[in-house]
């Protein structure tokens, strides 16, 4: 037995027994210091001939203030729709879990997202945004791995990639494309199934529906007699009426009915997305239980149309109230919700039209709602009203069943060491993930928790059940760490 090899035994046995020790309480949540870096990153990783060797700018935020050089893990979060710095600070599980198993944390951004623009202002161009695939964003992420291995001299670290929503689906698929790079994932809130085409298209706006109706009946039969008011009002050409109840900047018209009813729609989904015990600014800034505050802004309304204007409101103006409703002069209902190919919302900025065009080429979003088996309006978004916006928008052709094919979505039990947790709050929650596929394949369902807040830092208003379930995941990939020592010594030895 080299001495090599002994090093490398007894840091396995410290490394496990200092993870499984790991408790998360209510403390106040640690704030590391993050440096900003960039990563000259390929453009194109599959084609020699497109743009060759042409490189871009990819932004990455990095932390050792709690890495031990050849003892700790790397955790790598896959980075989202969006700007990396949201998802950092939005993601403080990592860097409790860091601070304990002593690990390097590293935040990549989601190439045409935030910053990482692979052509600057030109990059949603017909000839340059093709570049943006889940596989091209993968490859970012191994090639970056790769990159900081060899920096920080960590070639026999462990690297366990983190992710949410978007970014779940793709810590999952990276441990599935990478196992070589990457020793286990935990995918929150990763709603795998219904992103991928299978299950109902109609589910989402059913599961909104329901994380509602957990506030109360009332609220969700309020709701519908808010729309059907304002469809009433509608149909009699009152809509100087629906513009005031609303407070919308430029007035409603019949052309337009269908946007606000999106507006409000989208108001609600982000309601039920957010849903967290305490104050977030995640998409806006919203008080803790933001269902609740809606629903009772909703039911205190002196009519259901002004009740469903109020409680739309409060995503818009997080800071409105029941009793500080009158926060903003008018809602600018075409500048705060923008029309895509993701019914439910596609954000704002490059961000949007990043995702729209993901939205219309690999990734399945829901479909429109039914107003049967959910409280919203009919607002019909079919397969084949999809393929249409694609190709007159963004001159695409959505491939339906590619990330399935190309991800397992029907033999995901072939893959191993991935944690897929969903919160009992989250609307996205039935689209994932939520039984066994194997031993090594687990799934954990977060009760009280909205949107990924497993991933969120500790916090004193934490239920005790997502106290548990980090201790849980901690105690999985802790496992996991082990696993990689032991093979590792196992190797050296031979």
């Amino acid at each position: 037995m080299s001495h090599l090899y002994i090093l490398i035994f007894f840091l396995s046995l410290l490394i496990c027994t200092s993870c499984k020790s790991v408790t998360f309480n209510k403390n106040v949540p640690l704030e590391p210091t993050f440096e900003e870096h960039h990563f000259d990153q390929r453009i194109d990783h599959f084609n020699f001939q497109t743009v060759g060797e042409q490189k871009y700018k990819q932004r990455y935020l990095i932390t050792v203030q709690y890495w031990k050089k050849s003892e700790g893990p790397i955790f790598f979060y896959t980075g989202n729709e969006g700007d990396i710095y949201g998802f950092q600070k939005a993601s403080g599980f990592l860097t409790d879990l860091a601070s304990q198993m002593h690990a390097m944390v590293v935040f990549a951004e989601h190439r045409y997202y935030g910053t990482s623009l692979p052509f600057g202002n030109d990059s949603f161009t017909d000839d340059h945004v093709g570049f943006l695939t889940v596989e091209q964003a993968l490859a970012d992420y191994a090639y970056l791995i790769k990159y900081l291995k060899q920096q920080y001299a960590a070639l026999n670290s462990p690297v366990i990639a983190f992710g949410g929503s978007y970014g779940g689906q793709l810590a999952a698929y990276i441990r599935i494309k990478y196992p070589n790079l990457v020793a286990g994932s935990l995918a929150a809130s990763a709603p795998l199934y219904w992103i991928t085409g299978f299950g109902d298209r109609h589910g989402f706006w059913k599961s909104v529906t329901e994380q509602f109706g957990k506030h109360s009946d009332a609220c969700v039969n309020r709701i519908k007699e808010g729309f059907a008011e304002t469809a009433s009002h509608a149909s009699m050409n009152k809509f100087a009426e629906i513009s005031q109840a609303f407070k919308t900047c430029q007035p409603v018209t019949s052309k337009s009915l269908n946007h606000l009813y999106g507006w409000v729609r989208n108001s609600f989904t982000d309601l039920a997305m957010m849903n967290y015990p305490y104050p977030t600014s995640l998409l806006a800034p919203l008080p803790g239980y933001p269902v609740n505050i809606a629903c009772d802004m909703i039911n205190a309304g002196k009519t259901a149309m002004e009740g469903l204007a109020a409680g739309a409101s409060l995503f818009y103006n997080g800071s409105a109230s029941a009793e500080n409703s009158n926060a903003v002069q008018c809602f600018d209902i075409y500048k705060e919700y923008i029309e895509c190919a993701d019914p439910t919302g596609c954000g704002l900025g490059n961000d949007a039209k990043a995702w729209n065009y993901q939205a219309c080429t690999e990734i399945n979003l829901p479909g429109g709602s039914n107003n049967e088996t959910d409280m919203f309006p009919s607002l019909p978004f079919t397969l084949e009203m999809r393929d249409q916006y694609c190709k007159e928008n963004l001159h695409t052709t959505p491939r339906n069943d590619w990330l399935a094919i190309n991800y397992w979505t029907e033999n995901l039990k072939l893959a191993s060491n991935i944690i897929f947790s969903n919160g009992d709050l989250d609307p996205w929650g039935n689209g994932g993930i939520l039984q066994d596929l194997s031993p090594t394949l687990q799934a954990i369902t977060v009760v009280g928790g909205a949107h990924h807040l497993d991933l969120r830092g500790s916090n004193p208003k934490d239920p005790e059940s997502v106290i548990a379930v980090r201790q849980k995941e901690a105690a999985i990939i802790s496992e996991w760490v082990q696993q990689h020592w032991q093979r590792l010594s196992k190797k050296l030895e031979l």
